[in-house]
This record gives C-alpha cells, structure tokens and sequence, in this order.
C-alpha cells in the first residue's frame, strides 16, 4: 500500500471517529484541560452513560487519556491541537454561502465560545 493510501486510510479512521456531534463537543470542551464526565455530560446535556459511551470511543482511539482520582476519573485530550483544529473548521462552515442566517449565527456563537 502506497504511503498515500496509509495517510488516507488514518485519516479516514480518526475523521470516522469524530463524526458524531457529541465527539467533536466532547473535544471542544476538553480544549481548556481536563473534565469529569458529570461536568461533560452538563456542559453536552446528555446521559452519564452517552458520554460515557463517546469518552470510550475517543480513548480507544487514542485521542482522550484518563486520570484517576478517588472515585473521579478525568479525562484530557492527548493531542490539544485536535481542538484548536476542529475550531478552524468552524471557519469552513462560517464562508458557506448555502447555510441559513440562523444556523450562520449559531455556528458563530458557538465559535466564540469556544474560542473564549
């Protein structure tokens, strides 16, 4: 397999896993440093158990690393620049004529966020 192929095929598997909504949030809200899952699941308001479910994927994947203390896991992203390159993308989304105003605006917002 060509040196291509290989980049393409990992590309492809790390895209594949952040193509959920809450894995690409989950990676955002980890931009800044560690989170518990109670703090996920609040900022995602979503389950215990979904968050759980996500956090696993990303850990298998490699992209999330845990911490352990007492009863309280934490989790942090193992490469920060994943978050600061999901939020370029947001730049992508932002130039897109064909989106709606609103869903311009939340995009924007959303950005800002993130980017505070």
């Amino acid at each position: 397999m060509s040196s291509r192929a290989v980049a393409c095929k990992e590309l492809a598997v790390l895209l594949s896993v952040l193509s959920h909504p809450y894995r690409v949030r989950i990676v955002l809200e980890l931009r800044e440093g560690e989170r518990d899952v109670g703090t996920l699941q609040e900022a995602l308001g979503t389950s215990h158990s979904a968050v759980s479910q996500h956090l696993a994927v990303l850990r298998s994947h490699r992209l999330v690393a845990e911490r352990r203390a007492g009863r309280h896991v934490f989790y942090r992203l193992c490469q920060p620049d994943l978050a600061r390159w999901l939020r370029e993308g947001l730049r992508l989304l932002q130039r897109d004529l064909h989106v709606s105003a609103e869903v311009r605006a939340a995009i924007e917002a959303a950005a800002n966020e993130w980017t505070s």
